[in-house]
């Protein structure tokens, strides 16, 4: 999908000089606290013998390297070398790599000093290019996480406080988790023009003009496994939506008596056909025939990583042609298939249990989300809601006039963040004629407010 958006794939450096980053002053102050910065280049043994390795006081670096948080200053100077004229606009490139970013409290998948991640940076000759591409990559992302996660988002606009650093528009998909809170899963931004600015970026238009450059960047992480086992998953271990699952079918036979010759035959050959017409089907599968693990251990394992489906077969199935089925969501009731039809049921079944986690999660999203509140009834519902209570209190979607320091004030309150401006009800003009919930002045958004990951 990035390849089809005209990204091409790049790799940037990960050490990237503290003068690059200082160019452009707000995105420097949004990662100075969480930037790890490379001072030394090379370790040498302490003199006093008191402290083993030390770093040498002779390789001290002029520049010191900061480990990136994100690439836009680098590819920028980078950019100032590539883009000439309008003939080379836009421009457009992605990379796949790794980020780090000190946090003082980690959550595994969420929030994590070093993560993985793709980011895409692009160049265009007038901001409405640049503000189509932001829009086009966050309709990419609400696509992946709805069409492939079975997770639906709800698309909207950051406040200009929880915009990007350095950005003019902050464009999020915003999930909401079993637990009622929500999860950022993906954003795009339009930059404007500083990134062109700071770094000096112009191109000659087509009457010969030096013009200033407008810039996007856009990305999504692993955060996004996160979001994958918080909004499927139960007690039972994980739920893998069919579409990702890099097991979609486990297949456990169940093997014959150890001198039943013409019965491992006809399970041999069993087997071979059911693995075969899965696989001619298109789908991903494993045959579990570990024999020194039972059959209860290998169906709970499946169970618990997520696969779904697990498929047994025994001598008695085969001689009456059939298999048993078992999905990881639905009703749970085992199925009997005729083993002829069983790569089609399975792959009807996959696609109906892809359906229905992403109708289920859809459910979930809108019941999560309570309209018209007052600030004192959200206030209560938020103020305690902690992220191990289930199912949570959800999302509040409510008139809000844009203010920065009222922000700050219910954060401090009641921890509830925007989420963002949902960008269909502002779209329709659902703010006009409201008070804001808060400050009882006109309303300029509806804002969506709630706990956060």
């Amino acid at each position: 999908r990035i390849r089809e958006h005209g990204a091409e794939n790049a790799y940037f450096p990960l050490l990237i000089p503290k003068s690059f980053l200082s160019k452009e002053a707000e995105h420097v102050d949004g990662f100075a606290k969480e930037c790890a910065v490379v001072t030394h280049h090379r370790l040498c043994a302490d003199p006093n013998g008191e402290k083993g390795l030390i770093a040498d006081p002779d390789a001290e670096l002029e520049d010191p390297l900061i480990i990136r948080p994100t690439s836009e200053t680098m590819i920028w100077y980078m950019f100032k070398k590539w883009i000439n004229s309008h003939r080379d606009l836009p421009l457009k490139v992605n990379q796949w790599a790794n980020v780090m970013r000190w946090e003082m409290r980690t959550r595994p998948f969420l929030r994590t000093s070093e993560f993985l991640w793709q980011e895409g940076h692009t160049a265009h000759a007038t901001a409405e290019g640049a503000l189509d591409d932001s829009r086009a990559m966050l309709e990419q992302y609400a696509s992946l996480c709805e069409e492939l996660l079975a997770m639906p988002v709800v698309k909207g606009v950051k406040s200009p406080s929880e915009r990007f650093a350095g950005a003019e528009e902050t464009f999020t998909i915003e999930a909401l988790m079993q637990n009622g809170w929500a999860l950022q899963s993906g954003t795009s931004h339009f930059l404007g023009q500083s990134f062109g600015k700071a770094f000096d970026v112009t191109f000659q238009d087509k009457e010969g003009k030096q013009q200033e450059v407008w810039g996007t960047s856009w990305g999504v992480s692993t955060r996004l496994l996160g979001a994958l086992i918080m909004t499927h998953s139960d007690d039972a271990g994980l739920v893998l939506p069919p579409r990702v699952a890099p097991v979609q079918a486990v297949v456990v036979p169940i093997p014959p008596k150890k001198n039943d010759e013409e019965g491992k035959a006809a399970m041999e050959k069993s087997l071979d056909d059911l693995v075969a017409s899965l696989k001619a089907e298109g789908l991903r599968v494993k045959v579990d025939d570990r024999d020194y693990v039972r059959n209860g251990a290998k169906y709970f394992e499946w169970e618990r990583k997520g696969v779904p489906l697990r498929i047994e077969i025994g001598p008695r199935d085969v001689k009456n042609g059939v298999c048993i089925f078992k999905y990881r969501a639905g009703s749970g009731d085992k199925e009997t298939i005729q083993l002829g039809g069983a790569a089609s049921a399975a792959s009807a079944g996959l696609d109906a249990m892809q359906t229905n986690l992403y109708e289920a999660a859809k459910d979930r999203l809108a019941a999560g989300i309570t309209m018209d509140a007052t600030y004192e009834e959200m206030k209560e519902a938020l103020e305690s809601d902690e992220a191990g209570t289930y199912p949570g209190n959800g999302l509040f979607l409510v008139p809000w006039k844009c203010d920065a320091e009222n922000e700050d004030k219910i954060k401090e309150e009641c921890k509830a963040t925007i989420r963002c401006y949902p960008l269909n009800v502002n779209e329709a003009g659902m703010a006009e004629g409201k008070k804001c919930f808060y400050s009882g002045d006109d309303a300029t958004h509806m804002a969506l407010f709630g706990r956060a990951f």
